[in-house]
């Protein structure tokens, strides 16, 4: 089982490297308001995936009936159907996007990128429906071979364009692939059929996880959004890219938590004493992964960052901790959410993620007012912390845990991260790394170990494994 759970992190981490790399390529080849206007590709597609995404994927495995040809390919022939609605869809609002981003001589783009959805509508659903005995290496292909082929992809498109056409291109290559692979790596044929009723039950089913996704949407877009359309596309390429540098390691450790404890949390249901003790160490393991990234950022994030992107990004530099900050507190809710999830309460997340797409006017009214990146971040910070503690209030509710074990744990990563805040503020971060090197960053390490040390709960679980298998 461990060796089946590393193989799909590990499949995860790859894939989220290679996008990473992508994006990074991208950045270099082209200038910060290019990087821009390519992001803002990602963005529309997210728009019509928050539109239309009722988890076929997720309901095949599932589904008691999953394994019948009849189920599988009438779920297939609705993913087509949903695919040629969300490129109808992106097709109509291409240009009022475009125009809403104060680009619209760009529209042709966003219609280009309308036939994406089309072709992620033709993936064959084996590589879903093989989870279900256990059989991941399908999905894992399908899902991360895709990203290295649109890397590998960047240096002949390269040479036929210099701006964000590059990404545009790319987006394309890595759909296909993704379809492709998902045939190539199928152990039955591909059918397709339309079946009403089974349609009117994945609606049924998928309705809670659209209206979660749309507040993912605001959660990792809402933001982008304002900056974009309110500060231009230098400040969104800038925006975007510190985003996707602090925001990728928390997705990956975070769904390897979610790998690694949901099992363990689930088989401990019936175990008030062992549900209580894992239920801690789970979150506290969504704050280690804040406190690690703000380290980090802390110590050697504009250095590292300057050797990736080079120079034209340094205007990013002085917003990166404050963006990490600001994920190590949204990665911290998935704690709470997670334990919430193994009894059956689903809807911890998506009350958590409500505060920050609440925040969302109030950051466009702010940024309209003051025309600074930075109110954004902090209103949006504020945001996430409401969330994280609604989200305690709520595990502990629905949950029955006790939550005082986490209180020192708690009052230490919030010291840590202020004075993260406060280094990064009186002392800018320098794009040399010996430059970096001076007594404040003493304080964050040692308010960061101390906030490790503080997790008694994930330490003791830790020892509790290493003893047993040193038995």
């Amino acid at each position: 089982m461990l060796k089946k759970a590393f193989m799909l992190v590990s499949g995860n981490a790859f894939g989220s490297a290679m996008s990473l790399a992508r994006n990074l390529i991208v950045a270099r080849l082209i200038s910060p308001e290019d990087y821009g206007i390519a992001s803002t590709f990602a963005i529309s597609m997210s728009i019509v995936e928050m539109l239309s995404n009722f988890g076929l994927n997720q309901m095949i495995v599932v589904d008691k009936d999953g394994d019948d040809p009849r189920v599988q390919s009438g779920l297939q022939g609705f993913q087509v159907l949903r695919g040629l609605t969300s490129s109808l869809l992106l097709f109509a609002i291409s240009d009022p996007y475009a125009r809403f981003l104060g680009i619209p001589d760009l529209a042709w783009a966003y219609q280009v990128i309308a036939f994406i959805p089309l072709i992620n509508g033709l993936q064959h659903f084996d590589v879903h429906r093989l989870k279900r005995h256990m059989k991941f290496n399908p999905s894992i292909v399908s899902l991360s071979v895709p990203q290295l082929i649109s890397v590998l992809a960047l240096w002949p498109l390269a040479l036929i364009y210099d701006d964000y056409r590059i990404m545009l291109v790319a987006l394309f290559v890595q759909a296909a692939a993704m379809v492709i692979l998902s045939h190539l790596t199928a152990e039955r044929p591909y059918r397709v059929r339309l079946d009403l009723g089974q349609m009117r039950d994945a609606t049924k089913f998928g309705w809670p996880l659209l209206l979660n996704g749309i507040l993912l949407f605001g959660v990792f877009n809402g933001e982008r959004l304002i900056v974009g359309r309110e500060l231009g596309m230098l400040q969104l390429g800038l925006f975007s890219m510190a985003q996707t540098l602090t925001l990728t390691p928390t997705l990956v450790l975070a769904g390897s938590c979610q790998t690694f404890f949901l099992p363990q949390l689930s088989k401990a249901n019936e175990r008030p004493q062992a549900f209580q003790w894992l239920g801690i160490a789970t979150m506290e393991a969504s704050l280690v992964i804040g406190v690690l990234l703000v380290l980090g950022v802390s110590l050697v994030g504009a250095p590292i960052f300057d050797l990736l992107l080079g120079p034209k990004y340094a205007a990013m530099i002085p917003i990166l901790v404050p963006i990490a900050v600001l994920q190590a507190v949204r990665v911290a809710k998935t704690g709470g959410a997670l334990v919430a999830l193994a009894k059956g309460q689903s809807a911890n997340a998506m009350v958590a993620n409500l505060f920050r797409v609440l925040s969302l006017p109030i950051s466009w009214w702010a940024v309209v007012r003051t025309g600074d990146v930075y109110v954004i971040i902090w209103i949006s910070t504020v945001a996430e912390v409401i969330g994280y503690l609604v989200s305690v209030f709520l595990t502990s509710r629905r949950t029955g845990l006790n939550m005082l074990p986490l209180l020192l744990p708690v009052v230490l990563t919030t010291l840590a991260f202020s004075t993260a805040l406060i280094d990064a503020h009186v002392y800018a971060p320098r794009r040399h790394l010996l430059d970096q090197i001076h007594i404040a960053q003493w304080a964050v390490v040692l308010t960061c170990l101390a906030a490790l040390v503080s997790m008694s709960g994930l330490r003791g679980y830790l020892v509790r494994r290493f003893w047993r298998k040193s038995e």
